[in-house]
């Protein structure tokens, strides 16, 4: 997921905090690639009608065909990639995993519904929402990328907080991940779209957080608290705060335990049990690959 309506917030209010490239501006660059996300994305776009693409024997082949051909377009084009697959979840992101359950559930009861009806975009639509990214999978692209020699790293936890830590230490240019809290974990620079089709014709957009942080006028931590407040997969937020608004009162009190101080909790309850500090924590110091030891 991410944090919510980053990407739109950073466009409105920060926009000189984004470029738009052609691929063929990266000849020569080392990006570090969120494998997860890229492996979801292949299996929901790599697709026949409704179905992801299998083998005679019914095996799902659409991450690998995906992987395949955008790993040889970024290699045509000068890209030197590495990907990086995620580790263990953080128990933080329990309560996020458990309503990805409950969607899923309801998503199959929809799509059966629709196969019962016969309404074919509906059924593709449904379909799309059941996919999920298995531990085969990820063995299964692991294997191809090692036959492609194309590197790749395991990272202890979220492999966007080892991707920013590969940028951070200087050993790649940029994060490759549509997850924008890549960011938030402290990437000096994000691009997005990188691994889309590429009949989409979507340039490539690269945030970087050095200028997001001047046009906010904040400091990274106080941004971590602003993405805590428009929502991210490791705690609740607050009902009622929209993006413009948390960035007036992370502008006006620096941070969240000084905006609870000052906020109507009868207007903007807090979410039981709020476990923002340790979401702070996850953000500022997370558990990540030991980028010296990666080539």
């Amino acid at each position: 997921m991410g944090i919510h309506g980053l990407a739109k917030l950073i466009a409105d209010v920060a926009p000189g905090a984004i470029r738009e490239n052609d691929i063929k501006s990266y000849f020569g660059r080392k990006v570090a690639i969120d494998a997860s996300m890229s492996m979801y994305q292949f299996l929901i776009a790599v697709r026949q009608g409704a179905d992801a693409l299998h083998t005679e024997d019914g095996e799902t082949t659409s991450h690998l065909m995906g992987m395949f051909y955008r790993t040889i377009r970024m290699v045509e084009n000068g890209i030197k990639p590495v990907y990086v697959f995620d580790g263990k979840p953080p128990e933080l992101k329990s309560g996020e995993l458990a309503k990805r359950t409950e969607r899923r559930a309801e998503a199959e009861k929809q799509l059966r519904e629709a196969q019962e009806a016969g309404e074919e975009e509906s059924v593709e639509k449904f379909s799309k929402r059941l996919v999920k990214v298995t531990p085969q999978h990820t063995q299964e692209c692991k294997r191809l990328l090692a036959l492609m020699g194309i590197p790749y790293v395991e990272a202890p936890g979220e492999a966007e907080a080892s991707c920013a830590a590969l940028v951070k230490a200087g050993k790649v240019y940029a994060a490759a991940t549509e997850d924008m809290d890549c960011l938030t974990f402290g990437s000096p620079v994000l691009m997005r779209h990188l691994t889309a089709s590429e009949a989409k014709k979507l340039p490539i957009q690269e945030f970087h957080l050095s200028r997001i942080l001047q046009e906010l006028r904040l400091t990274w931590e106080q941004f971590v608290d602003l993405c805590i407040l428009l929502g991210c997969d490791y705690c609740g937020s607050i009902r009622g705060i929209g993006p413009k608004r948390a960035v007036e009162l992370i502008r006006e009190h620096k941070s969240i335990e000084a905006i609870v101080k000052h906020l109507d909790t009868k207007k903007y309850p807090l979410p039981e049990n709020w476990l923002h500090r340790e979401a702070q924590r996850l953000f500022l110091e997370p558990e990540v690959v030991d980028a010296e030891a990666v080539e």
